[in-house]
């Protein structure tokens, strides 16, 4: 039995010190050393180890078993989800729905502003909501470019754009993770979080254009950011509060370009940006383009995306998403893809949202799901809290049915059907999605055992009570040590495993809620993604701007500290009597 330690130097100031190693050194070995994000977790993993067993006299066999058991979660429900999300994408681009995909969106309007709205915010929400993890920024930034938009702006918009629907990305695997390490319930986490996401959402679209076009981008489209602003925000709060979480994304995009194209049919911009033409050799969306066109291939964590090429580095390889030239035609045509192409296009959506209903609200089938969930107590792990209490993350549940991966896996089991994919191409892309994530699989797994060892040793429990020293301003540092989680890792979900029982722990010394701490951890956290490396290389590599990371990251910082400190100042309210009602 190990008795968890909170303050093992005799001085609280030395033991959070002592506690942080792990994760200096894993900003040491990411940002400065800039070594590959699967060894820097495994080192800083073996430094939690060291720490936890010389510095908290954990006994080694108790931090390997809690290493384990973090790891194990990684992989499940975490890796699991992921890998099926990749597999759904990669089934999408086989069948050439994908392509499908960007022309709708493109179609909506001429005006390049809009198309950014509705690409880079509302389409890439949707991609978020399935694979996450630097996948939409790869994307959409590749789309922009086809558009015609110059390459420095097209990876700018991409990557912020990111930001709004990244704490329920990969059908909720952060507030999965912060559920598991804070001890709350997913539920709680996920109407939490939702209630000021929706709210920080709202200033996304109206970032972008005036990174896009200035303030006459603002002057002149300001109608469609306060559309898919709003829509987005009331589609997240109404999804997380009162459907299901795992589908807030989907929801909140859904909403948002539906409320676009309605505004659509009766308003028009006073000026108009149109997209450059395409050239007559070149292709449409997600294809190579002209003849001798290298690949650009981004190996990033679990993001492979393939094919930004054109005529020249960093130029765009099409024009409009609506237009396809093949080779030796001397104008483009418009293509108009078939209804019935267009619905099975956005089919795995659809499919998704039906078993998510099925699972998510109570009748026969919730039922049998629930019944076949398995938790049991992890062999070997005999740890209490600093209290005497058993220490809630030693109980390991199995939810195997119900899980967000396996409803992805049977999503992509009825998209094969659906798409019409062989069983033998669909089996490659399986392998494919494997290969693609193998390295981010062993990112996760330490990231997730590092953050076992510290909760399990008692080294989050030294920072959060050190971090109480704030007293009621930790209210405002609360977003900001989820901003620094992600832009660290590049994952909402890391930053929440590594910082969420941190959070808790902190709150209920200097006694503001520990549930409003922990989502602000999340919430703050995802303003972190315009600047974490990972994904700054992810947009940099898709428009052909390697090595022109810190151009990006120039445009987008001002924007991502700039919304953090709205988000602050919410929280903060949000712990005292002005907003205190908005916390459950």
């Amino acid at each position: 039995m190990y008795r968890q330690v909170t303050n093992p130097l005799d001085n609280l100031a030395l033991s959070a010190l002592l506690a942080s190693a792990p994760l200096l050194v894993l900003l040491v070995l990411l940002g400065i050393v800039r070594m590959r994000s699967h060894w820097a977790a495994l080192t800083g993993l073996g430094t939690a180890v060291l720490i936890a067993v010389a510095g908290y006299d954990m006994p080694f066999h108790l931090a390997a078993d809690g290493a384990a058991e973090g790891a194990v979660f990684g992989l499940f429900p975490i890796v699991w989800i992921v890998l099926n999300a990749v597999w759904i994408n990669k089934l999408q681009r086989a069948s050439g729905h994908f392509d499908i995909i960007g022309r709708t969106f493109s179609s909506v309007s001429a005006d390049i502003r809009i198309q950014a709205v509705l690409i880079a915010f509302c389409f890439g929400a949707m991609i978020e909501s399935l694979s996450g993890f630097g996948t939409p920024i790869a994307i959409t930034s590749l789309l922009l470019l086809t558009l015609g938009l110059e390459p420095l702006k097209a990876a700018a918009i991409a990557v912020f754009a990111n930001t709004a629907p990244a704490a329920f990305g990969s059908v909720g695997n952060p507030i999965q993770t912060l559920a598991k390490v804070t001890s709350y319930s997913e539920h709680d986490i996920g109407v939490m979080v939702g209630r000021q996401s929706a709210i920080i959402s709202v200033l996304v679209p109206f970032a972008l254009l005036l990174i896009l076009d200035g303030r006459r981008g603002l002057r002149e489209v300001w109608p469609v950011a306060l559309t898919a602003g709003l829509g987005f925000g009331i589609g997240q709060f109404l999804c997380s509060n009162y459907f299901a979480y795992q589908l807030t994304d989907l929801v909140a995009a859904l909403v948002s370009m539906a409320a676009v194209v309605s505004l659509l049919r009766w308003w028009r911009p006073r000026g108009s940006v149109e997209p450059a033409l395409a050239k007559p050799e070149s292709v449409s969306f997600g294809t190579t383009a002209a003849a001798g066109a290298e690949p650009v291939v981004v190996d990033a964590g679990p993001v492979v995306v393939a094919t930004a090429g054109g005529s020249g580095a960093g130029q765009p390889s099409a024009g409009p998403g609506a237009w396809v030239a093949p080779r030796g035609e001397a104008a483009p045509r418009p293509v108009h893809d078939p209804r019935r192409e267009v619905l099975k296009a956005f089919s795995p959506y659809a499919i998704l949202t039906v078993l998510f209903a099925l699972v998510s609200y109570r009748g026969p089938v919730s039922r049998f799901v629930d019944e076949q969930d398995v938790s049991f107590h992890w062999p070997g792990l005999d740890v209490v809290g600093h209290t005497g209490k058993p220490v809630s993350i030693t109980t390991f549940d199995f939810h195997w049915l119900g899980a967000a991966g396996t409803m992805l896996l049977l999503t992509g089991l009825l998209t094969i059907l659906v798409l019409r994919v062989s069983p033998g191409r669909a089996l490659r892309c399986y392998g494919e999605a494997f290969h693609q994530i193998r390295w981010a699989t062993v990112t996760i797994a330490c990231i997730l055992a590092l953050s076992y060892v510290m909760n399990l040793s008692g080294m989050a429990l030294s920072l959060g009570t050190w971090f109480a020293g704030a007293g009621s301003a930790f209210a405002l540092l609360s977003g900001l040590l989820g901003w620094f989680g992600v832009a660290l890792t590049g994952s909402d979900t890391s930053s929440n495993a590594l910082f969420g029982a941190m959070q808790v722990s902190a709150a209920k010394e200097v006694g503001i809620s520990p549930l409003l701490m922990a989502a602000t951890n999340s919430t703050g956290g995802v303003q972190g993604k315009a600047a974490a490396m990972q994904n700054l290389v992810i947009a940099a590599s898709a428009v052909g701007l390697s090595g022109r990371e810190g151009d990006i990251l120039r445009k987008v910082i001002g924007w991502s500290l700039g919304v953090l400190a709205v988000l602050c100042v919410l929280a903060w309210l949000q712990s005292t009597s002005v907003l205190g009602w908005m916390v459950p």
